[in-house]
C-alpha cells in the first residue's frame, strides 16, 4: 500500500498546480478591474462569479483523480469514479463505493487534498472580501 504513496502525492501535486493556476488567473482578472462599489448586487455578482470559478477548479481536480482511478482500474467506470472521487475529495465519505484494498491510501490522500484545496478556496474568498472592505488611508499633507 505504501508503494502507491508516490502516485498519490503526484496526483496531489497536480491538484495543487491546477488550483494555483486557477487562483492566480482569477487574481490577475480581479486586479484588472477597479474595486467595485460596496453595493449588494455588485458584490453578490462578484462572489457568484468567483464561486463558479472555484467550483470548476475543484471539479477539474476531482476529475483528475477519477480519470486516474478508471485508468488504473481501481473503479469500474467513469461515472462511479467521478462519484467516488467527489464524495472522497469533499470528505463526505458515504462508503457505498470503495477502492480495492491496495488503492485505499489514494482515497485518504485525495480527501486530505480536498481539505487543503477547499481551505485554500476559503482563504481566497476571505482575501477578496478583505480587499473589498479595505479602508484606503488618506494621504498625509506635507
Amino acid at each position: 500500500m505504501l508503494s502507491r504513496l508516490p502516485t498519490a502525492l503526484t496526483l496531489m501535486a497536480l491538484c495543487v498546480a491546477i488550483h494555483a493556476a486557477g487562483v492566480s488567473w482569477a487574481v490577475r482578472q480581479l486586479r484588472r478591474r477597479p474595486r467595485p462599489a460596496l453595493r449588494f448586487w455588485t458584490m453578490t455578482r462578484l462572489f457568484v462569479i468567483v464561486s463558479v470559478w472555484i467550483v470548476l477548479l475543484h471539479l477539474t481536480q476531482i476529475s483528475v483523480w477519477a480519470l486516474f482511478y478508471v485508468w488504473r482500474r481501481a473503479m469500474p467506470d467513469l461515472p462511479s469514479a467521478l462519484y467516488f472521487s467527489a464524495v472522497t475529495y469533499t470528505t463526505t465519505g458515504y462508503g457505498d463505493l470503495l477502492l480495492p484494498e491496495g488503492w485505499r491510501l489514494l482515497g485518504a490522500v485525495e480527501a486530505l487534498t480536498g481539505i487543503l484545496m477547499c481551505g485554500w478556496s476559503t482563504g481566497f474568498f476571505f482575501a477578496i472580501l478583505n480587499r473589498l472592505h479595505e479602508v484606503v488611508p488618506e494621504t498625509a499633507e506635507t
